[in-house]
């Protein structure tokens, strides 16, 4: 070897031994954990507090997250994603819409700016779903997690949340800049009802001393002064409460990850329209020689038929295989039965309710997934607890939807053939909701007429008490594409089961689809697809490149 290739060798090799290690390649389990990293810092961003721990929704530290949010877009986008499994690049995915929401949560939705409800932070009563609907607070007061007296440690915990109110309520009035009058309208009733909760615990709390007294005294004055507050402005609120088609189509695609657009889903929910009033036609006609179903009349009577209802239902589901039915599943359901409603105060559901509860109750399979958050949660931490932002809601609501039509035609309803009726109803009940919110985002109709849209469509004499048509436009305005997410979501489960299908052919069976299909996890449904088939047609129309 001459003298030069000898000192031309050295020289290389005195190179690279000073270079830095070789870093773990992107597809190593190192990499990953820079996305669970990345996911951890993203979901405690929003949660901001001041100094005094009230929740920060100011517009400089709105304008700070965003900023922060933009650093966090370019790591993500870093992320090399090649050689992962599909469940990997699932919540790879998954995280990418979730930063698509904080920022659609900032840029467009501006709850703390445009949605007085957005401060009203105490709930008596758990969601049927994963997380609240709509946009809330993670300063929330769940009253139902209390236990009444309260413990010594409770009343410590639940005095430290109350003295967030006043402060909280302050910031309110000057962040409230927005100009969306149904919205505030309809939340000045909001902030009203936080006022007589307020006036029931302090009832509840009696015995728990002085300090908690004075807390909720000095909480119910914050409330009495906003709710003054809000009336005061409301003359001044002229503005639209709806996003827009643009900024709505924006959001089913970058946050919700489906293709479907706004003039999709008018589509879609006005044919489903259809379906579901001639469907109940066709049902009547079959059955007009069996009597029609009767309501409760008694306390002891709905305890006695609720309680068959689930016996029955649960006995269903495990006897024709249907789904794997877990120990903590009928517990689960019995904790909310509902109660007796005289008939003049029964709204839309318990009208179904008080007639057959288990068409209710196959909706209300709502409950089995949010105990499985609890006892059997998902392994990947991206999945494990409720989506933030209502981004499980079409796989959440659309389950739960059709799930009352795939037990009806499974059979459930063969030895009572009038309840068949009521699932149509209901089908029915869900599209007219959908359509008006529809409308409503477009800015094409207003609250009022949403409202009206809504009992008009209902079939007539089941919409019941409208307080509850209130309660669901009010939240379908608050939160865009919740209202058509029970219709479409069942519409892209519906396209699921007929990709799994197709791909196993005689194999298929519901209860086999179902042990797949929960064990993904209550994320978009576009990503279930893709873990469970492999096909990647669809979201890569979403996403494009990952």
């Amino acid at each position: 070897m001459n003298k030069s290739l000898k000192l031309l060798l050295g020289l290389i090799g005195l190179i690279l031994s000073n270079l830095e290690p070789i870093e773990a390649q992107p597809n190593s389990p190192k990499n990953y954990e820079t996305l669970v990293q990345l996911a951890q810092e993203l979901r405690s961003l929003e949660r901001t507090n001041l100094p005094n721990g009230v929740p920060d929704y100011r517009a400089s530290t709105i304008t700070q997250i965003q900023t922060t949010l933009q650093s966090y877009r370019s790591r993500h986008a870093q992320i090399d994603t090649s050689g992962w499994a599909i469940p990997q690049k699932v919540d790879y995915v998954l995280l990418w819409a979730e930063m698509n929401a904080l920022d659609f949560n900032c840029r467009v939705l501006k709850p703390w700016e445009r949605d007085p409800t957005f401060y009203a932070i105490i709930f008596t009563d758990q969601s049927d779903t994963p997380d609240h609907e709509g946009p809330t607070s993670f300063a929330a007061i769940e009253l139902w997690k209390y236990n009444f007296p309260l413990t010594k440690d409770e009343s410590k915990k639940l005095l430290t949340q109350l003295k967030i109110i006043p402060p909280l309520f302050e910031q309110a009035r000057v962040n409230l800049t927005g100009n969306a009058r149904d919205l505030w309208e309809v939340g000045i009733e909001n902030i009203q009802d936080q006022i007589n909760i307020l006036d029931d615990l302090a009832k509840k709390t009696a015995q728990n001393g002085k300090e908690m007294k004075e807390a909720i005294a000095q909480a119910k004055t914050a409330a009495t002064q906003f709710v003054n507050w809000l009336r005061q402005e409301l003359p001044h609120k002229k503005g639209a409460s709806g996003i827009g088609k643009e900024h709505y189509n924006w959001h089913l695609k970058n946050v919700l990850l489906t293709n479907l657009t706004w003039e999709d889903e008018v589509a879609l929910l006005s044919r489903e329209l259809v379906r579901s009033y001639a469907s109940l036609q066709m049902e009547r006609e079959r059955n007009r020689d069996l009597p029609e179903l009767k309501a409760y009349s008694s306390k002891e009577e709905y305890s006695q038929k609720t309680d068959l209802a689930v016996k029955e239902m649960m006995a269903f589901l495990q006897n024709k295989k249907i789904l794997p039915v877990k120990a903590y599943m009928e517990p689960e359901m019995r904790k909310h039965l509902g109660n007796f409603v005289p008939e003049e105060k029964r709204n839309f559901f318990a009208n179904i309710s008080h007639r057959a509860p288990a068409v209710l109750y196959s909706h209300l399979t709502h409950w089995f997934e949010i105990a499985q958050l609890t006892h059997e949660p998902h392994p990947s931490y991206v999945r494990r607890e409720a989506l933030p932002y209502n981004m499980w809601m079409m796989r959440d609501e659309g389950l739960a939807t059709g799930m009352e039509e795939i037990l009806m035609q499974a059979g459930m309803w063969d030895n009572n053939p009038r309840a068949r009726e009521l699932v149509w109803i209901m089908l029915a009940q869900r599209c007219a909701r959908g359509l008006a919110s529809l409308y409503a985002h477009a800015n094409q109709i207003d609250y009022a007429q949403a409202r009206k849209f809504q009992v008009e469509w209902t079939p007539k004499g089941w919409t019941g008490d409208e307080s509850l048509v209130g309660f669901e436009q009010h939240l379908y305005l608050r939160q865009p594409a919740y209202g058509t997410s029970y219709v479409s979501g069942k519409y892209l489960i519906e396209g699921l089961m007929m990709d799994v299908s197709r791909k196993q052919g005689n194999d298929f069976t519901l209860y086999k689809f179902f042990a797949e299909f929960y064990a993904v996890g209550i994320i978009p449904v576009s990503l279930v697809r893709w873990q469970m088939t492999g096909l990647e047609d669809e979201i890569k129309k979403i996403v494009g490149k990952f």
